[in-house]
């Protein structure tokens, strides 16, 4: 006979082992696919200073894996899969993967959503070596000390400000002679006495000595080069959502999200959205924890008929 899961979560960041940890420790019958490794994104993240519990840090590898065991204390299970298909308007959704198929009668999605990168030579390898994708995250290590922020948007100009509480020197890289943030983040930025921005210019290489010591800009109008010293390079050219599998199955927003309020849930009955993937103003292991519990909130009363 076919064995149906009360829940699969496809994905096992910390919204999706959250999920995990409370539904079976509810006792639903849960299950985790995860094609890598516990964590998502986190567990790529040198030293995690925001999340609550840990008065030291902890690496986000640790984290990740801490995250999993505690949901496998319950009976959560996890398979290591990747998803190649979903099928989620039946009442008994079927989840199509590379180690075979899986059935649920809900299922939280909760993929994340991945940093654009700029393309430049050896950023993955200097990932966490001077080169980092969230100020939130790694700013404090950069006390005192000179980065450089890529970008031009919303997200730019909130971590420069971010940063230029903490930060020595920030210097704000766009490849265009306006910003595109909103005007509220114009005067503050022009206000902070340690931020300076540079326009028309782009990263073209990074100028490195075991890590990150500068970049070399490039002027988008003339083609004249030139060297920054920084201490490390934030990138906030934006992220995409990980919500390929659900093109055309769920609504998702202009840059790829799911539509899912503070709810999680989606436009289908017993399908959630959780964490980094769904529309959402703040992407933090706090606030995917947080939805993962909402989550397994609205899918008991789901599955108990309300």
């Amino acid at each position: 006979m076919t064995h149906i899961y009360d829940m699969i979560i496809v994905g096992g960041g910390p919204g999706g082992y959250t999920a995990a940890l409370y539904a079976a420790r509810s006792g639903l019958d849960t299950l985790v696919l995860e094609k890598l490794s516990a964590g998502g994104q986190i567990a790529l993240t040198h030293q995690v200073d925001n999340y609550p519990g840990f008065d030291q840090g902890i690496d986000g590898f640790s984290l990740g894996m801490q995250m999993q065991a505690g949901a496998e204390r319950f009976g959560a299970k996890t398979i290591l899969a990747e998803v190649t298909a979903l099928d989620l308007k039946a009442p008994v959704k079927v989840i199509e993967t590379s180690e075979g198929t899986f059935h649920a009668k809900t299922v939280v999605f909760a993929t994340g959503a991945n940093p654009r990168t700029l393309g430049v030579a050896r950023e993955e390898e200097l990932v966490g070596r001077g080169v980092h994708y969230c100020a939130a995250c790694d700013g404090m290590f950069y006390k005192g000390k000179t980065v450089v922020i890529v970008g031009g948007g919303n997200t730019a100009a909130a971590d420069a400000l971010v940063l230029s509480r903490v930060a020595k020197k920030v210097y704000l890289v766009h490849r265009r002679d306006t910003l595109k943030a909103t005007k509220i983040y114009h005067e503050p930025l022009m206000q902070a006495e340690n931020v300076e921005l540079i326009w028309n210019s782009e990263v073209d290489s990074f100028l490195v000595d075991g890590r990150v010591v500068g970049v070399t800009l490039k002027n988008r109008i003339t083609g004249e080069r030139s060297e920054l010293a920084c201490d490390g390079v934030f990138v906030s050219v934006g992220r995409k959502p990980a919500s390929e599998l659900v093109e055309g199955i769920l609504p998702l927003d202009a840059s790829g999200y799911v539509i899912a309020d503070e709810s999680t849930r989606t436009e289908l009955p017993g399908v959630y959205a959780v964490g980094d993937v769904r529309t959402k103003v703040l992407r933090q292991v706090a606030t995917a924890v947080a939805d993962g519990a909402m989550a397994v909130h609205y899918a008991e009363e789901y599955l108990a008929g309300g």
